[in-house]
């Protein structure tokens, strides 16, 4: 199974668990199963429109996924990861 890595500033929803494994299917598949899961989950991660937030980065084997590649497929074993991307200047 693909497994969810989360760190903890996202961990609220799992109430501090940091690996959850889940599903094959597309990354946003996996998304939707974490959200039946964990309510509250999902809108730390992607918009109501279904885009990643503007400071969530999400990995998938340490490959950082693009921003649009949400119906990549997740296989048995994969890890993915969600990592908040820091702004400043």
């Amino acid at each position: 199974m693909p497994t969810f890595v989360i760190p903890a500033p996202y961990q609220g929803p799992t109430r501090a668990v940091g690996r959850v494994d889940v599903a094959p299917g597309s990354v946003r598949a996996c998304l939707d199963e974490m959200e039946r899961r964990f309510p509250g989950f999902r809108q730390q991660v992607v918009t109501g429109t279904g885009a990643l937030h503007r400071f969530v980065k999400l990995f998938v084997n340490g490959e950082q996924l693009d921003r649009g590649d949400l119906e990549r497929k997740l296989e048995e074993g994969d890890e993915i990861e969600i990592v908040a991307a820091i702004a400043g200047g």
